[in-house]
């Protein structure tokens, strides 16, 4: 193929998203890098203290951190001296690691706007995945992170914040049509059956073999 197969998937929250990209990338013997990994904090030590946590991660995150520590302020940041944590400069920090794992091998890259980072980018497949709210819901409820009448106003939250992030750094709609080429419905097919969905049209594409 030469080129990188590069899967990201946008998600509803309690969609189920982040589980279907972790299963996928099992099926397909693919590395997956999701929001919490990528999410670089904007506290105190910001992305000095973030890239660390890397080290200690699963075997395969050790390029994640290569890349990481090769982006880190002394040596070739994409940081504006005290504009360091901002969020701006946060989002192009990570940004810049999005791209260069995309260069360095095939993965899948759950939330950060990967869609919109990766735009044009060959053999990119951009996933969204949403579910009935009573199926959300259900799936939240079983999480355990809100007393359950909190569930739905959470979800909304979430959902909003989402929206917000994507439409502040990228000026499109989060839930547009023409970002993704391929959107699934969970609650209709369950985590396992979205996963079956997206190896098929991969095949169908002719992106991996048959």
């Amino acid at each position: 193929m030469g080129k990188n197969l590069i899967i990201t998937i946008g998600r509803q929250y309690g969609s189920g998203g982040a589980e279907i990209g972790k299963k996928l990338g099992k099926k397909l013997g693919l590395d997956v890098y999701d929001k919490e990994i990528l999410k670089m904090t904007s506290d105190e030590s910001g992305i000095r203290e973030s890239y660390f946590h890397l080290a200690d991660e699963r075997a395969g995150n050790r390029l994640l951190y290569k890349i990481v520590q090769s982006l880190i302020p002394e040596n070739s940041a994409p940081s504006l001296g005290s504009d360091l944590v901002s969020a701006d400069n946060l989002f192009r920090f990570q940004s810049s690691v999005i791209r260069r794992l995309a260069q360095e091998e095939s993965c899948i890259i759950i939330g950060r706007c990967a869609d919109y980072v990766l735009a044009g980018t060959e053999n990119l497949v951009r996933v969204f995945i949403y579910s009935d709210m009573e199926a959300r819901i259900e799936r939240i409820k079983a999480k355990g992170y809100y007393a359950d009448e909190e569930v739905p106003k959470n979800i909304r939250r979430m959902d909003r914040e989402r929206r917000d992030y994507h439409r502040y750094y990228t000026g499109k709609d989060w839930e547009a049509l023409d970002n993704y080429d391929l959107i699934i419905n969970s609650a209709k097919i369950g985590v396992d059956g979205c996963v079956e969905c997206i190896v098929d049209y991969l095949k169908t594409r002719g992106l991996i073999g048959r």
